[in-house]
């Protein structure tokens, strides 16, 4: 296959959670990356336009004889080399430096007191500016040739680097949005210091991606998992545009919808002209769901049975060797380490983690390596409608995350009716378009209320809402309290068997943004 003609930055994974969010940064700076786990041969680039590395953070302890490490080749490049947190610690540690392990562990906001102003890495930036620390390992002495370029009040050796040879390292994380500076850093590490090119586009995407999709598929048929999100319709449009009617696209009723969603995304995917095969599968869904409360089981019934579905649909078609998905990246990272590498798993996927272990089908999934601002942005450079670019996400395990416990038809007409309630007054109000998503959950409790003269013993409701770029990190959404205020009113009112309403007003991390 044919392989992108950019220059590269080649992100070597040690186990952090940011891992995807460095990438996000790099690429939003218009320059191609790939993620590598730290043990895999880098053999395969010696003859492909790499630029420089990125050695990312991880959870490991250089004091940990089992503490990942790169092979002494490695270290042989005359490429650059940005060390973050753990990344940092292990060229500190190869190049000949002294670390000690840490009482306690900081991980939080810092102020850093930059000590080179003219360091390339540093360069336009203010003396003093806030980062987001994270460190167990401390380094006591610097390798030689490295000088020490920023410290904070707790932690002296807090950057360092060699300017000369090109090789930086950060004891925290420029590619979260709480060092304020960190996207200049990146950026000067990319530009000044590796000199690429920034010539990664949706235009060069779209492209490229098109051209990768002809050549794997060949003459034959796709069939392609389709919700009407903008992921799955951002990957029709590309193999729309690759393969054209050899694309078949199933939207599939699993039973965990929204309220009327079936029917409206149909008519919506309608003016899409792909080929569009509407299915009715409520049954074998929640009959697979019945007495399930464990949120990992769920996601992977609901995964296999999503398969078993699009397996038989391909078999009414014809042969059908290709089964096609809109997964993203953060789907990958919270479910299995990238490529191989050693995250951790958060909760598996229903399109990743809960998939078979053997299928008939292979996958193709053309947005696996991008996130969701990147995607609406190809998805715009497709001209795909608004109305499919606005939508928040959805979860392909739709209701059956957002009620905590058993799922049942009573439980799902609660929840789909408050959810409805939610949604509607969002859009009335204006507000939609000011949050990331927004959702209700059915918590798996009941409370004491008073209605009327009655006392009541229903079911409580917690609103959810989020504000995000990638879905990475997130922050709850401000909403006004008379907003609020009104929907708990309607929802009380209107949905029989709900009398108490809550508002989540957790972050992420800690929290993920769905409750399962």
């Amino acid at each position: 296959m044919r392989e992108p003609t950019h220059d590269i930055i080649v992100i070597l994974d040690f186990g952090s959670q940011y891992t995807q969010l460095i990438a996000r940064r790099v690429r939003e700076s218009g320059v191609f990356c790939e993620i590598v786990p730290y043990n895999r041969d880098l053999a395969p680039y010696r003859d492909r336009p790499v630029r420089g590395y990125i050695l990312s953070g991880g959870p490991a302890s250089l004091s940990d004889p089992k503490a990942p490490r790169v092979d002494e080749s490695f270290f042989a490049t005359d490429k650059p080399i940005l060390g973050i947190c753990y990344g940092m610690q292990l060229l500190a540690r190869e190049y000949g430096g002294d670390l000690v392990r840490s009482d306690s562990r900081e991980y939080g906001r810092a102020w850093l007191t930059t000590l080179n102003g003219h360091t390339p890495l540093f360069a336009g930036l203010p003396e003093r500016s806030q980062v987001w620390m994270s460190h167990g390992d401390s380094i006591t002495r610097l390798p030689d040739g490295f000088e020490l370029i920023g410290s904070t009040e707790s932690l002296a050796t807090a950057a360092m680097a060699d300017v000369e040879r090109g090789i930086y390292g950060l004891q925290f994380h420029p590619e979260v949005v709480h060092t304020t500076h960190g996207k200049d850093m990146l950026q000067n590490f990319l530009t000044d210091v590796c000199q690429v090119s920034r010539d990664w586009t949706p235009a060069s995407f779209v492209h490229e991606t098109i051209d990768k999709l002809r050549e794997r598929i060949g003459s034959e048929h796709v069939l392609l998992g389709i919700s009407g999100g903008v992921d799955s319709s951002v990957a029709a449009m590309l193999l729309k545009e690759a393969i054209g009617d050899r694309l078949h696209a199933v939207f599939v009723d699993n039973g965990l919808l929204r309220k009327n969603e079936f029917e409206e995304v149909t008519a919506l995917l309608g003016g899409l002209g792909i080929n569009l095969h509407p299915v009715q599968a409520t049954d074998i869904f929640l009959d697979r769901l019945a007495g399930v409360s464990d949120p990992e089981r769920k996601r992977k019934i609901i995964g296999n049975t999503f398969i078993d579905v699009f397996e038989a649909e391909a078999a009414k078609l014809g042969e059908i060797k290709y089964l096609a998905q809109g997964t993203l990246y953060p789907d990958v990272i919270e479910s299995v380490s990238p490529l191989g590498g050693p995250s951790v798993t958060i909760k598996s996927h229903h399109n990743v983690g809960g998939l078979k272990d053997r299928m008939a089908m292979k996958l193709v999934e053309p947005l696996r390596e991008l996130f969701k601002d990147e995607v609406r942005r190809v998805g715009t450079e497709l001209g795909l409608p608004d109305q499919f670019l606005d939508r928040h996400p959805f979860p392909g395990p739709g209701l059956g995350v957002r009620i905590l416990g058993d799922i049942t038809a009573e439980r799902l007409r609660l929840l789909r009716d408050c959810d409805d309630i939610f949604i509607t007054e969002l859009h009335k109000h204006r507000l939609y378009n000011e949050v990331w998503q927004a959702f209700v959950v059915l918590l798996p409790v009941q409370a004491v209320g008073v209605m009327g003269d009655e006392r009541t013993y229903e079911q409580v409701v917690a609103l959810r809402a989020v504000t995000s770029v990638d879905g990475m990190t997130a922050d709850w959404a401000v909403l006004p309290s008379e907003f609020l205020a009104h929907v708990s009113n309607r929802i009380i009112n209107e949905v029989r068997g709900v009398n108490r309403v809550t508002y989540d007003i957790s972050s992420k991390p800690p929290a993920t943004i769905e409750w399962e």
